[in-house]
């Protein structure tokens, strides 16, 4: 996702000085101090019950701890929001009371609660108030979103703007134009943000407002726009520093009393596609922490961030919380802290990703978005601030350049904790070998297979290179662990469609199978989306399997996994979630 798009269309706008208070190392401790006892006192009660027995019991149907090469228990009890025991029924039965409740799983199947790793929970909040969606989801093509468009227009005020989101070039039947946005409205100033969230597109009013003039060269930081063959501007708007001009002048005011309702609103949705956790990577700023860790514990999934590189300064006042190898719990909040992240480069899709070898048809190799040398400087600022680092690489050539950056500041298997590469979609095997050797590890985005794996082949990249996307049999092969994540808003929430993408590798807009000795099995799949995914954000020590001690933080399935076909994996119905021993869905 584009960084600045993301924090510009909130961080821009928000009204409250509670949300723009800025953080200080003094401020945050008094905070901590005082959440502290708070939480210590809220806890006391369900701590002293959990102690004397379980709270409940789980047991009658199919208990996946995650331990132990996966294999199945019998039961499981949980107590003062904590994972009691998992093993046989007898044993379990063993910590009832009187007023421990049975939940009589009827034949369910129990998991550790599921976790998305990459995941822009306030921007998916915030795009379901604030943009049109035009994309593939809801019109399968072109001709359909531009009357989406256009019925908007007929609704609106004239000179209203017109936000819409989620346009997919690929999928839809191509990029939009200026010309065509300009046959909808010359009243209206109209903005759509693409899915890939690296490109836009516009019309004339829009680019008067943003005050694009025609003779505009490239911006600082790799920002540019399209051009005609007749060299005047198309209506293309590419990268972050370009599209920055249009999120400013776009974007309405967004309130903390809009972002709370958004927020409850979507993590409603993401629990109910099975997850209890969700990440977001360098899109949360410092000064929405501590009303970010507030409000957590109203939500009905656990929230973890990591800060972008830009606010290296005011990260320092969360190093002292704990740890970087760990993350920084936030007291008496479900908020958590692991890492910093940049953006190495840009999208396979825009064919702006940095690459060693020129995208199929063409000699450009799209562009890294920073020297070698400053990726190397941006890893060194973090590790010397106590963070790891996350860095987006999409094309090979980034991913040789952010590995440079790694290796030369952290060195192999560094203190601070796991550094992770990003949706890593053309990792090279050498690659993959130099990730095991630095200890470092990749997070695959899976629906680049579902939806654009047919184009990857026979369009981006061709099918040699196509056939090595995403290469998880690889990293199982070389013993390398790996999440998987859908980077929403890029893909909606759903763990389980990931995991069928992981095992099935087919892609939905032919029915190919694109890669096919690189699908995994459901188990390696699920290790992904619970144990390896809660190590890549510094939780192993508290979610991703169901030990004595951990959170209990469960997801319950209508059907096994392990026995349907993969191609079905994700039309199992999730039946409940809990987070802290507390039912969220179901």
């Amino acid at each position: 996702m584009c960084r600045g798009c993301v924090t510009s269309l909130i961080t821009n706008h928000l009204t409250s000085g509670l949300w723009r208070a800025a953080p200080s190392r003094r401020r945050f401790l008094a905070y901590a101090v005082w959440a502290g006892a708070a939480a210590a006192a809220i806890t006391a009660g369900r701590e002293a019950y959990a102690a004397d027995g379980a709270e409940a019991i789980f047991r009658n149907g199919t208990i996946y701890p995650m331990t132990a090469g996966g294999r199945p228990v019998e039961a499981l009890a949980i107590g003062g929001g904590k994972v009691l025991a998992a093993g046989s029924a007898s044993d379990v039965s063993s910590l009832a009371r009187g007023a421990t409740r049975i939940v009589d799983l009827q034949g369910r199947t129990l998991f550790p609660g599921f976790i998305d790793p990459h995941h822009h929970t306030v921007l998916c909040a915030l795009f379901a108030d604030l943009l049109l969606n035009v994309g593939y989801r809801k019109y399968s093509n072109r001709a359909d979103a531009l009357a989406a468009l256009k019925a908007a227009v007929a609704k609106a005020p004239r000179g209203q703007w017109i936000r819409a989101g989620y346009y997919d070039n690929l999928l839809q039947g191509g990029d939009l134009s200026m010309e065509e946005l300009e046959a909808i409205s010359t009243q209206h100033p109209i903005f759509v943000f693409y899915v890939n969230g690296h490109v836009g597109a516009a019309n004339a009013m829009a680019f008067k407002l943003a005050k694009i003039p025609q003779d505009v060269g490239e911006l600082p930081g790799g920002g540019h726009f399209g051009r005609a063959p007749d060299g005047k501007l198309n209506g293309l708007i590419y990268e972050e520093p370009a599209l920055l001009r249009f999120v400013a002048v776009a974007a309405p005011a967004v309130t903390p009393e809009l972002m709370a309702t958004a927020l409850a609103s979507y993590t409603k949705q993401a629990a109910a596609a099975g997850n209890t956790t969700l990440h977001e990577p360098g899109t949360i700023k410092p000064d929405w922490v501590e009303p970010l860790a507030k409000l957590s514990n109203t939500l009905d999934v656990r929230m973890s961030a990591s800060l972008s590189t830009d606010s290296l300064e005011a990260s320092k006042a969360f190093a002292s919380i704990g740890p970087g190898a760990k993350a920084r719990k936030i007291p008496d909040s479900r908020f958590s802290l692991y890492g910093m992240k940049f953006w190495a480069d840009g999208s396979n899709q825009a064919e702006s990703a940095a690459q060693t070898k020129p995208y199929l048809h063409t000699t450009e190799r799209g562009k890294a978005n920073y020297s070698a040398s400053q990726m190397a400087e941006l890893c060194l600022a973090a590790k010397k601030a106590g963070w790891p680092i996350l860095i987006h690489c999409q094309g090979d050539a980034a991913i040789d350049d952010a590995l440079d950056a790694i290796e030369r500041a952290y060195g192999p298997n560094p203190a601070t904790g796991l550094n992770r590469v990003e949706h890593a979609t053309m990792a090279r095997q050498d690659q993959l070998d130099r990730m095991k050797r630095l200890g470092a590890e990749p997070s695959f985005l899976p629906d680049l297979l579902y939806l654009y794996g047919a184009a990857y082949r026979d369009q981006i990249l061709g099918p040699e290179r196509t056939e090595f996307m995403e290469p998880m049999a690889a990293c199982v092969k070389a013993g390398i662990p790996f999440s998987l994540h859908t980077d929403a808003p890029v893909s909606p929430a759903g763990p389980l469609r990931l995991a069928q993408i992981a095992v099935a590798r087919r892609c939905v807009i032919d029915k190919s199978v694109i890669g096919a000795d690189q699908a995994i099995s459901i188990y390696e799949a699920l290790k992904a989306i619970t144990i390896h995914a809660a190590r890549q954000i510094g939780l192993e020590d508290s979610i991703g399997t169901l030990e004595r001690g951990k959170e209990a933080d469960l997801t319950i399935l209508e059907s096994d996994p392990y026995k349907v076909s993969p191609d079905a994996i994700s039309d199992i119905k999730v039946s409940e979630t809990w987070v802290a021993g507390e039912r969220k869905f179901g």
